[in-house]
């Protein structure tokens, strides 16, 4: 079974490193609840755009540890998200929600503390009575994303990789974060990365 735990805690910057550097969600994304931490299993809405029904309907489907993304065939600044439907996300048991949208009523939604993620804050709200799709891949700023793939989100924004590579990915990047964790002893230390990575001989030939 995945740690999502431990790859929440090892975190965005690790975790694409670590993979290949591949999967970063490249859009801009506020992190709605400061210090936020999570990583788990995606499900995804297409929605048609400026319209949200999609989200209603994903999150009544929604399960314990699930991380929201939601999309539309063509992402606009349209408020998918609001203190209403956080509150019933967050009793549904999800763990985050990944808006390649906008979201409103931010300070609400700081104060229910729901870990979000939005590509933009807009007080202009979706419509509704437009049927999307449910738990279909989607591409959110180039990455992938299927249903069940692996998202970690941070302060540095989103990953996604696929489901299959989760636990390859969790080893990668333990071994990573002991790697740095050395590197980390040897730069207090005083040793510099200009000489440890070999960087002043390739810049000043010596």
């Amino acid at each position: 079974m995945t740690d999502y735990g431990a790859l929440a805690r090892l975190g965005v910057a690790t975790v694409h490193e670590a993979a290949g550097k591949v999967g970063v969600v490249d859009v801009p994304l506020t992190q709605v609840v400061p210090g936020s931490r999570v990583a788990g299993p995606a499900r995804t809405a297409l929605c048609v755009p400026g319209d949200n029904t999609m989200v209603h309907a994903l999150v009544a489907h929604a399960r314990p540890g699930d991380v929201l993304v939601l999309t539309s065939t063509d992402p606009a600044p349209f408020a998918f998200v609001g203190d209403l439907l956080a509150t019933q996300a967050q009793r549904q048991g999800v763990a985050a929600i990944l808006v390649d949208g906008a979201v409103r009523d931010v300070d609400e939604l700081v104060g229910i503390g729901l870990p979000i993620w939005a590509r933009w804050v807009r007080a202009r709200g979706a419509g509704k009575g437009q049927i999307g799709e449910l738990d279909v891949s989607v591409v959110v700023g180039g990455a992938e994303i299927r249903p069940g793939d692996l998202v970690v989100l941070d302060c540095d924004g989103a990953v996604a990789l696929p489901a299959e590579r989760a636990d390859e990915v969790l080893r990668l990047a333990l071994e990573r974060e002991e790697h740095e964790r050395a590197m980390r002893a040897r730069y207090a230390a005083g040793e510099l990365s200009y000489d440890v990575q070999g960087l002043r001989g390739l810049v000043e030939g010596k």
